[in-house]
């Protein structure tokens, strides 16, 4: 019995071996002609297989390079797009290096944090109180989504205070959206339209309030 660790390496993945040595035996057929129908035979499969490649614009061109790539590079045939270069496997192979940033508060994220950050930096007056408060009632709504009972509302002062280094605080006659009425909308908003999914979770990164304030912050 031959196991798959003794067989070549799977390129990749999504088509299997058996078209990968397909596709090998695509670049060694003599007739050209013969070679071209074979691998435009070859990308109707795939199209078939990988059906999330659609999504793409240039998925076509996309199928063909799977299909160069898949015959080590060897495939020389009539096809509509220019072969890609060996160059591709290594700029798909680099490592990508996250960014590393500590996030305090993780419930809420570091995109509020951001937005903190850029709040702080506005003059006093009407628009930065107004800042501030939808900004505590995101923290209030993000703090609901994580812990869905209940949340003083001066925890919510504290972590902003706290997050903002004690350079925006809510005026005393500002009060944040009660509890009932965040978690009422937030229920509601499970009640999405078909083909939607009703489990996805409503967060402080989502919703038109939030792109609001990231318009007003630029």
């Amino acid at each position: 019995m031959e196991y798959n660790t003794q067989k070549s390496k799977l390129i990749i993945a999504e088509y299997g071996r058996n078209l990968q040595q397909m596709a090998q035996d695509c670049a060694n057929i003599e007739d050209r002609e013969l070679r071209t129908r074979t691998a435009e035979f070859m990308v109707n499969v795939m199209a078939q297989m990988n059906p999330k490649v659609k999504e793409s614009g240039d998925y076509r061109q996309k199928l063909w390079d799977h299909l160069h790539i898949m015959a080590d590079f060897k495939l020389d045939v009539d096809s509509p797009y220019p072969a890609p270069s060996q160059e591709i496997l290594h700029y798909s192979q680099r490592q990508i290096k996250y960014q590393q940033s500590n996030i305090r508060f993780r419930h809420y994220g570091k995109n509020i944090e951001l937005m903190i950050e850029k709040a702080v930096t506005f003059e006093e007056g009407p628009e930065k109180e107004a800042l501030i408060r939808t900004i505590a009632n995101h923290l209030k709504k993000s703090y609901l989504n994580w812990n869905r009972n209940s949340v003083d509302d001066d925890v919510i002062l504290k972590n902003l205070a706290d997050l903002s280094g004690n350079r925006l605080q809510l005026s005393e006659e500002h009060k944040l959206s009660h509890t009932n009425e965040i978690l009422a909308r937030n229920k509601k908003k499970k009640f999405i339209k078909p083909g939607g999914n009703p489990y996805s979770n409503q967060n402080v990164s989502s919703g038109p309030g939030f792109h609001k304030i990231r318009k007003k912050l630029g």
